[in-house]
């Protein structure tokens, strides 16, 4: 990468890598940082790509800056924490792609915790007492919503944006709570905090776009919210094109562009790397890419008009979500094109040759995934 700026306009193209959604509004949301990005390197060609569920596909992107003659691409997984998806499926992909192609891809970081992203965090929360003079901060309770992992790294860092965000404003409390996979569950966590005698809840999804986990997070919100009517129940806004969103994405871009050797992915308390409590058996687990039955699906919801509605769900029962959406019956979970509903199971770290400057590359990875008859099963057992 010496010299890089006088091969920019013409050899460096930027992909940035998104999860991919069947909600529309996230899609749209995506295009625009991405163009935001974009104004920021007016001399490099920026291109995007999802893992799943939407078009184009990070292949299709690849694709787009070969034709352009890119010779070196800069690609950043626009994902808040290195999960399987950031440890695994994106590298496993990218890795296929440049070995099949000879284009180098350099690997940069997640966007993880820094100062920008706490205070695009602390932001949207201080957006909700703008918008109601009335909420004082020290008798107000903050539930951050994460996403929700089997990784124990990604889902610490959630708790540690609660406990930065509390601290930063000053509220009276914080507790972290989860969309799926992990717990405590929005619905079940929000039940508890209720105890606690606060005048205010502020619930934040800290989530980078739309989708169907960030409306479902307002609907369970609300159940909790009827049977608590003396509760001041307030929403925070995700995260989206906020300006320090924006800006972690070129300090992710910079560490390459300067070639500061910045770009390590967290091994110290992975539970692949490391020889994490609880987690031993998993360390040096061989896994792959399972997303090669979703990528470049291009398929929307056509409930959701721009935003999803939870139309798609059977309102009075409860999800247990885990990515598989065995709230539905099982016709629907076979049907209903809504559904971002395969076994996420994210138990897979690879950052090989793509990640220049890991330690300890891992050769290929396989992933447990639940078959059909198993997930109609778990669909049907829990109706």
């Amino acid at each position: 990468m010496d010299n890089l700026d006088s091969k920019l306009n013409n050899q460096v193209g930027i992909l940035i890598c998104g999860h991919g959604s069947r909600n529309k509004l996230a899609i749209t949301e995506f295009q625009e940082l991405t163009k935001l990005i974009q104004k920021r390197y007016p001399n490099i060609l920026v291109e995007y790509g999802f893992l799943e569920f939407a078009k184009p596909s990070l292949v299709d992107a690849l694709e787009k800056l070969r034709d352009h003659s890119i010779k070196t691409v800069i690609a950043i997984p626009a994902m808040l924490f290195a999960a399987g998806h950031v440890k695994n499926d994106i590298p496993s992909l990218l890795m296929n792609y440049s070995s099949k192609t000879e284009i180098e891809i350099i690997y940069g970081r997640e966007l993880g915790i820094n100062n920008l992203m706490i205070s695009a965090a602390c932001e949207r929360v201080k957006d909700v007492f703008k918008q109601n003079n009335s909420l004082k901060p020290e008798e107000s309770l903050l539930v951050v919503v994460g996403r929700g992992s089997s990784d124990p790294d990604a889902n610490s860092n959630v708790s540690k944006i609660t406990r930065m965000i509390v601290e930063g404003i000053g509220l009276g409390w914080g507790e972290t709570v989860f969309s799926g996979v992990t717990f405590p569950l929005v619905e079940a966590g929000l039940k508890n905090v209720v105890r606690l005698g606060y005048k205010n809840i502020i619930i934040f999804p800290y989530f980078l776009f739309s989708g169907v986990l960030v409306t479902r997070i307002k609907r369970q919100s609300d159940l909790v919210a009827i049977n608590n009517p003396h509760i001041s129940f307030n929403h925070a806004k995700y995260l989206s094109s906020q300006t320090y969103v924006v800006d972690t994405f070129v300090e992710r871009i910079e560490e390459i562009l300067n070639n500061e050797g910045k770009n390590f992915m967290n091994c110290s308390t992975c539970k692949y790397r490391s020889n994490l409590f609880g987690f031993e058996k998993e360390v040096g687990l061989l896994q792959e890419s399972h997303h090669d039955h979703v990528e470049g699906l291009g398929i929307s919801c056509d409930l959701c008009d721009p935003e999803c509605n939870g139309a798609c769900e059977t309102q009075n029962q409860t999800s247990t979500h885990d990515h598989v959406e065995s709230n539905l019956v099982a016709d629907d979970y076979l049907e209903h094109k809504h559904n971002e509903c395969h076994q996420h199971n994210e138990n897979h770290h690879h950052h090989q040759s793509i990640y220049p400057n890991s330690k300890h590359p891992l050769g290929p990875v396989t992933l447990r995934l639940l078959n059909k008859d198993q997930i109609l099963r778990k669909s049907i057992e829990n109706n």
